[in-house]
């Protein structure tokens, strides 16, 4: 059989990328970071100004060998793109990653423990102008230090603060979230190593919030964590507690509460939770000696569920309770499913607990069984 050489040539002379309509190139530059983008601009004369019309900036130090030479990015990305850029174009999404573990600078927008207030408010003044809707920011700086016009923002519907680190040069300085949010349309919220003032309501400024998440915070004060919504429908917490901890919940519609770390001891309702149907409960690093009671406790607590989700661990912690088999639950009497995440056991959540462990984790999912309302068409005990 002979083979015939195809010519390519004619394809070669043809610029197939360039023959794309803005539209789709800009989609396509939304999945790399700015700095990938901003290069393009080499490429081709009609590419020379298209990153400046980019729905989604997403900035990250980790693409640059330095933060010095990330900030002074930051700088002129922002400075061309306020000058030259289209004020009618909307923003759908900003992303500003300021990372640790580059080496260190003494640029004049750095400051010893975060980004200065001049240039978070350059960039954040810049995307309510544009109608930002999802923010996304990763960096130590004081969220009391964003600009007024953030506090009311109109247009955002997501936002995502974390703070990576706290400063090793000041290991007890905390972030502390404000009470002065205002942010109308804001329907999901994950914030991250940050401080609340305990016993103070923080998000009754979310009239439309239905999914948050809080990881890795602190209690100051009143060691009572107040959410207060009527919208909210999943809320997600995840957190290691050296101490006891409660939560006042004031969220009718709330269907989904799940907890990693270490849960509360107590939940104070303003009034049933009768919309709470799924709960999860994943602990960690417990105190060896309070920790059964309190997840026992916790369990009481949940009436009207249908739907439960442990993790082996949580087997591991409930099993230490004294004649374990005999466990009554009568709260979860609307249990229809049980479901198992198995992991190894962990050997370092608790000190050994004796070699019976393995035959009470059994014991506990017979007992926990019995006493839910499982039927042949139920979802059952389910082990993942």
């Amino acid at each position: 059989m002979k083979l015939q050489r195809v010519n390519y040539d004619a394809d070669e002379k043809e610029d197939r990328l360039s023959d794309l309509p803005d539209c789709i190139v800009l989609h396509i530059f939304s999945f790399l970071n700015v700095k990938q983008v901003v290069q393009t601009s080499v490429l081709s004369t009609r590419w020379h100004h298209l990153w400046k019309y980019l729905p989604t900036l997403t900035l990250g130090s980790s693409h640059f060998d330095n933060f010095d030479s990330f900030i002074r990015f930051v700088i002129n990305f922002f400075y061309f793109l306020c000058r030259d850029g289209d004020p009618s174009i909307s923003l759908h999404k900003l992303g500003f990653l300021y990372e640790d573990g580059l080496p260190p600078f003494r640029h004049r927008h750095h400051v010893e423990d975060g980004v200065s207030p001049d240039l978070l408010n350059s960039m954040l003044n810049y995307a309510v102008s544009r109608n930002v809707k999802e923010l996304q920011i990763c960096m130590r700086s004081d969220i009391q230090l964003f600009p007024s016009c953030l506090s009311s923002c109109h247009s955002l519907t997501s936002l995502d603060f974390f703070v990576p680190q706290r400063n090793p040069k000041n290991p007890n300085g905390t972030v502390l979230f404000p009470n002065s949010l205002n942010l109308p349309s804001l329907t999901h919220l994950h914030i991250g190593r940050v401080a609340f003032h305990g016993g103070v309501d923080l998000f009754s400024g979310f009239p439309r919030l239905n999914r948050m998440m809080i990881t890795h915070f602190k209690i100051l004060g009143e060691q009572n964590l107040c959410i207060s919504s009527t919208t909210l429908v999943v809320l997600a917490m995840k957190n290691i507690f050296p101490h006891h901890w409660k939560i006042q919940l004031s969220t009718p519609n709330l269907s989904t509460l799940v907890f990693i770390g270490t849960p509360p001891s107590q939940i104070m309702c303003a009034s049933r939770l009768s919309s709470l149907k799924h709960v999860q409960i994943y602990p960690e690093k417990m105190n060896y000696v309070k920790a059964p009671s309190l997840l026992l406790s916790l369990l009481h607590q949940l009436a009207d569920i249908q739907w439960l989700t442990l993790s082996s661990n949580t087997l591991q912690v409930l099993s230490l309770l004294p004649d374990v088999s005999n466990i009554k639950l009568n709260s979860l009497y609307k249990l229809e499913s049980l479901r198992i995440k198995v992991k190894e056991i962990s050997k370092t959540l608790f000190e050994p607990a004796g070699s019976q462990e393995e035959e009470e984790v059994a014991k506990l999912i017979e007992a926990l069984k019995k006493e839910s309302s499982f039927s042949s068409n139920s979802g059952g005990c389910k082990m993942d």
